[in-house]
């Protein structure tokens, strides 16, 4: 994703900055998400992996990337105090 582009964005509700989700964070999502356990912030259930993502500073937010386009709609963010072992 191009640096300018993660240099302006932020979460929608918080105004926190986000950065890419690493390796251990995303497979550790897409596992939960392949087990059918995560859901949005409006509860409703996430059945696609994820190929990318960013993450609020704090840890507390996921957003999805798709095609290379981040997805910064509050309603389909996913919240990590969900995840049973999502390392921070």
């Amino acid at each position: 994703m191009d640096k300018r582009l993660l240099d302006i964005l932020c979460c929608p509700v918080s105004k926190s900055p986000v950065s890419p989700l690493g390796r251990a964070q995303l497979d550790a999502l897409n596992a939960e998400i392949r087990a059918g356990t995560v859901q949005t912030v409006t509860g409703a259930k996430v059945g696609t992996p994820l190929a990318a993502g960013l993450i609020t500073a704090d840890g507390k937010v996921v957003y999805r990337v798709e095609d290379d386009i981040p997805v910064m709609l509050a309603d389909e963010a996913i919240g990590t105090t969900q995840l049973a072992s999502f390392p921070l």
